[in-house]
């Protein structure tokens, strides 16, 4: 049997408010296979965020072993989660996350400058990245003179930049309109077509539907596990937006 490319077993999380113990995970045994695309949904405290910082390796469970290309991660400190971050792993988040101030190629350059990686193969790699989402000619412009679906999509490059084997996506259409999100979604199935694994945390089953599989949370447990028979097709839909447009404009 093929090892899975995320492997958690029985993992806990818990923190200590104001002098209680809350438990955000319950005991979440879950394989994930390499190619796969998850979308892991529930309700406001129901553990999926919570999750998600686990597989990217930015907390640690509280008790479980968490597995990620074979490599044990529960229990690493924190350069050696950092160094496991920067090489397996690309963030796509909310709220972009881009620096303000700083070019659209530099944004997504910046995790190989963490890296050491030197000034032109930063550049060019960064550039590849941008043309392969479409905004090759959006290189020097900063965030600001960018739509926010411009912007998700130079956060999809940086999460591309260092070549990960996982693409973790936290609530990635959550700022974005009905048309734009749907233009995202076709970017990650784009992905996921070429064989990028890809987990989706959303609590939009809309978006979830967009995955192969879906993964329901509710208080700190799994409680659905399921594969999505017949996944929507995102860039049928986005396609028929813009027809809809043009119809519109026409029609004005």
């Amino acid at each position: 049997m093929t090892t899975p490319l995320i492997s958690t077993k029985d993992i806990t999380k818990s923190y200590e408010m104001g002098g209680l113990s809350v438990q955000a995970l319950r005991g979440i045994s879950l394989n994930i296979g390499a190619g796969e695309f998850v979308a892991v949904m529930g309700p406001s405290g129901s553990g999926k965020s919570t999750f998600m910082n686990l597989l990217g390796c930015l907390d640690v469970p509280t008790t479980g072993d968490y597995m990620l290309a074979g490599e044990r991660v529960s229990g690493l400190h924190r350069d050696a989660l950092a160094a496991i971050r920067n090489r397996r792993i690309g963030f796509v988040f909310q709220n972009f996350n881009l620096l303000p101030r700083t070019s659209a190629l530099e944004n997504i350059a910046l995790p190989l400058l963490y890296c050491g990686v030197p000034t032109e193969e930063r550049h060019r790699r960064a550039a590849q990245r941008l043309a392969e989402v479409g905004l090759a000619d959006r290189a020097h412009h900063h965030p600001a003179q960018l739509s926010g679906g411009q912007q998700q999509r130079v956060a999809i490059a940086r999460a591309l930049v260092n070549n990960p084997v996982l693409i973790l996506a936290d609530e990635p259409t959550g700022a974005l309109d009905t048309q734009t999100s749907c233009e995202v979604m076709v970017l990650l199935q784009q992905l996921n077509a070429q064989g990028m694994t890809v987990v989706l945390v959303t609590h939009e089953r809309d978006i979830a539907e967009f995955a192969k599989r879906m993964v329901l949370f509710r208080d700190g447990r799994v409680v659905e596990d399921r594969v999505v028979e017949f996944p929507k097709d995102a860039a049928v839909l986005a396609a028929q937006y813009r027809a809809d447009q043009q119809h519109a404009g026409q029609t004005a």
